[in-house]
C-alpha cells in the first residue's frame, strides 16, 4: 500500500491533530497518577476517540508502584494482551482490571 501523498495544509493538519491527541492522552494519565481521576473514571472515558486508543500497559504503568514489569505481569494474570487498548476491554476485563487495581 502506497503511502498517500498530502499536501503540505493536510499534513499540517494531520500533525496538529496527532499533537492534540498526545497532549490529551497525557493529561489524562498525569491526572491519573495525580489522583485527579481514578482508574474507573478513565475506563468510563473508553469511547473517547482519543483515550480510547491508550494502551492498557500504558495506563497501569501510570498508576503509582506499577512499573513495565509489574504492569506486564498484571496484563498476563488478566489474561489482557500486551498491545490491548483501552477502547477493545471486555467487560469481564475491565471487572477484573478494576478489581485487581481498583
Amino acid at each position: 500500500m502506497a503511502i498517500p501523498q498530502l499536501t503540505p495544509e493536510e499534513r499540517q493538519a494531520a500533525l496538529e491533530k496527532a499533537k492534540i491527541a498526545r497532549v490529551k492522552r497525557a493529561q489524562v494519565r498525569d491526572d491519573l497518577k495525580n489522583g485527579k481521576l481514578s482508574l474507573k473514571d478513565v475506563i468510563a472515558m473508553k469511547n473517547d476517540e482519543i483515550v480510547g486508543r491508550m494502551k492498557v500497559s500504558t495506563l497501569i504503568e501510570t498508576l503509582p508502584g506499577y512499573g513495565k514489569a509489574k504492569a506486564s505481569k498484571v496484563m498476563a494474570e488478566l489474561k489482557i494482551a500486551e498491545s490491548r487498548r483501552l477502547r477493545g476491554l471486555g467487560e469481564k476485563q475491565e471487572a477484573a482490571l478494576l478489581e485487581r487495581l481498583g
